[in-house]
């Protein structure tokens, strides 16, 4: 049935094609119109065809309509709603936020401006009774997504921030339950100041905290409480090339500022991190070693080659490079001294002496 169908739709598509050409063929006078019309009847009568015999569904316009129940919720919801105001009954009342990261990827930590930057997401949830409603009568919706510009926000910032910017990278959209727990998970790039122990560079470890806290409301009006259990949830952690994370957990803290008699609470995160030392070791270390080897030969040299102090201050003069390099990498910190500078320093020291050795046996040797 289908085919024959098909076979009429071409048919017919084939006597309105002939008609155009007959038009065409006529006399000048009224020839644009008439074209035009059948060319129009033409065309949508394929597409009728179309819709009627393609394997496909096509959608209509006409059946894409909102979902009525959802919109009237909504408009409930949101009518009278004042996203400035605490939502809690009472203004005593003590509202709870529980706060979670997820790491997504550590992006870069910088030793010589003690700055770690992450990319995280920063789960929160809250009650809000004045978002509750009965899904019954609102056609079973459980749930329902609202841009979270519209509904209160808890002003979570990060304490330890370097640059200035507090504000999360895009304000994605709230989730709510008929129950009045509201959920947001907004993406944020931050960069959060670290102190930094360069001790033992490149085979160090670093700790870097991450101190979360609501900037106005202190702990008797909004109580700050961990998502999870585990820290920061690593679970679609991009792996670093650069670091390896150790541990991630988190503590809750309350702490007494200047400007207020109550306390502030705070989530503070704690990332700990090991060094991976390849690049470090084969692009850093063993050329030190090897050029220090080197200041041995100058003592094999003979001493009527003329060669012996140039190659003492050649050697001199590459460790004071990968010296150089070492500083630009490092903070110019005076806390201490890290232990490749420290190696560095003591071959440079001992270089320094061959090269007064070697000054003292030519001396002797052309007298």
């Amino acid at each position: 049935m289908k085919l024959i169908s098909t076979e009429f739709c071409i048919q017919m598509l084939n006597a309105k094609v002939l008609l155009l050409c007959l038009v065409a063929s006529s006399s000048a006078q009224g020839r644009s119109s008439i074209a035009l019309g059948v060319f129009v009847e033409a065309f949508a009568y394929c597409v009728h065809c179309l819709r009627l015999f393609s394997p496909f569904p096509v959608a209509s316009v006409a059946h894409i309509e909102a979902n009525p129940d959802a919109k009237r919720l909504y408009d409930d919801l949101l009518s009278n709603y004042n996203r400035l105001i605490r939502p809690v009954v009472n203004n005593t009342e003590t509202l709870t936020v529980w706060l979670g990261l997820k790491l997504s990827q550590l992006i870069e930590v910088s030793l010589r401006n003690q700055v770690m930057t992450t990319n995280l997401w920063v789960k929160q949830k809250w009650f809000d009774y004045k978002l509750r409603w009965d899904p019954e009568e609102y056609g079973g919706v459980e749930m329902l997504y609202v841009p979270s510009e519209q509904i209160w926000l808890p002003d979570i910032v990060l304490y330890n921030n370097w640059d200035g910017n507090y504000e999360v990278t895009l304000m994605t959209k709230a989730t709510l339950k008929y129950t009045g727990e509201v959920f947001w998970e907004p993406p944020a790039i931050y960069k959060s100041s670290c102190e930094m122990n360069v001790e033992y560079f490149p085979y160090d470890e670093q700790t870097c905290l991450m101190k979360f806290g609501s900037w106005t409301y202190n702990g008797a009006q909004v109580e700050l409480r961990h998502l999870d259990q585990i820290g920061i949830d690593l679970s679609e952690f991009y792996l670093s090339v650069e670091w390896d994370i150790l541990e991630v957990p988190a503590s809750r803290n309350e702490e007494y500022y200047p400007c207020c008699p109550e306390p502030f609470s705070d989530i503070t995160f704690k990332l700990t991190m090991r060094r991976k030392t390849l690049f470090y070791t084969v692009n850093l270390i063993i050329p030190c070693v090897g050029i220090t080897f080197l200041t041995v030969l100058v003592f094999y040299l003979p001493s009527d080659s003329g060669e012996k102090v140039t190659l003492c201050i050649s050697i001199l003069v590459s460790l004071t490079v990968f010296f150089l390099l070492l500083a630009e990498i490092i903070p110019p910190t005076s806390l201490a001294v890290p232990l490749l500078g420290k190696y560095l320093l003591f071959t440079m020291i001992l270089v320094s002496l061959s090269v007064w050795t070697t000054v003292c046996v030519l001396n002797v040797w052309y007298r």
